[in-house]
């Protein structure tokens, strides 16, 4: 999903990369990442209550967003972690490459110890998309942390699908699981589901590596050991998507 971020958010500032290493504390390994894969770093947007009317939370005065254009491929996540260490708001990060363009966004939150530093999670992508894509307008919400909710909450939800499709449960496509909830579903609260995105990932690499090495194996009893181990993992998986499909969601 892409978003057609409204005109008066527009703030189409280049900033330079030395900057990022001043307010990120870069190491020369950081910098050589960011010569080798980022092009330009170009603040796009600035969504704040003066440019598209909402009020501020308490947590989210300001959502940023910034546009990388990528010189490979594929982009370290450290690159964007260095940035938005450096940039004192909540970031979206619209990455491009070849004429495509994905959003990458992790959970940035106030820490409870010191309001004055942030506390960032895992990073969350969407699929690439052609740079003509179609855009959804903003998500209707009360303030700047709800829209910061609401714009993540996608993200969140395809990325876990994706692993949980990946890894061959089955729960991607079920109605009754958290990420394919009926629309009359009450909205369980992002921190939660991002947990649960979190818990999901983890599970279904530890899937992944048994199976390479259940396919390396050639030794029928190992062979049969490992399935076992992999049909627990798989239950695991099934058990961890069911408690959550089955914890009563709560209201934001």
């Amino acid at each position: 999903m892409l978003y057609d971020w409204p005109r008066a958010t527009a703030f189409g500032r280049v900033i330079p990369k030395n900057k990022i290493y001043e307010h990120a504390g870069a190491s020369t390994a950081l910098k050589d990442l960011f010569v080798r894969e980022v092009d330009q770093i170009v603040w796009a947007h600035k969504l704040a209550p003066e440019t598209i009317n909402l009020p501020a939370s308490k947590s989210v005065t300001e959502i940023q967003v910034f546009r990388i254009a990528q010189r490979e491929g594929s982009l370290d996540m450290d690159a964007l972690r260095a940035i938005d260490r450096a940039i004192p708001f909540p970031l979206l990060f619209e990455l491009v490459h070849n004429g495509r363009v994905k959003l990458a966004v992790a959970y940035k939150r106030p820490s409870e110890a010191d309001s004055s530093k942030w506390v960032l999670g895992d990073y969350f992508e969407g699929p690439w998309q052609p740079e003509d894509a179609q855009r959804m307008p903003l998500p209707v919400a009360l303030n700047m942390g709800a829209l910061y909710e609401l714009l993540l909450r996608p993200l969140v939800e395809q990325q876990a699908a994706r692993l949980l499709s990946h890894s061959g449960s089955g729960f991607a496509e079920d109605p009754q699981s958290p990420f394919g909830q009926a629309p009359s579903a009450e909205p369980v609260p992002l921190e939660a589901r991002i947990a649960h995105a979190e818990a999901v990932k983890v599970k279904t690499r530890e899937i992944d590596r048994i199976k390479t090495r259940l396919a390396r194996e050639k030794q029928f009893n190992k062979r049969v050991a490992i399935n076992a181990e992999l049909r627990a993992a798989k239950q695991e998986l099934e058990r961890l998507v069911s408690a959550s499909a089955a914890t009563a969601p709560v209201q934001e």
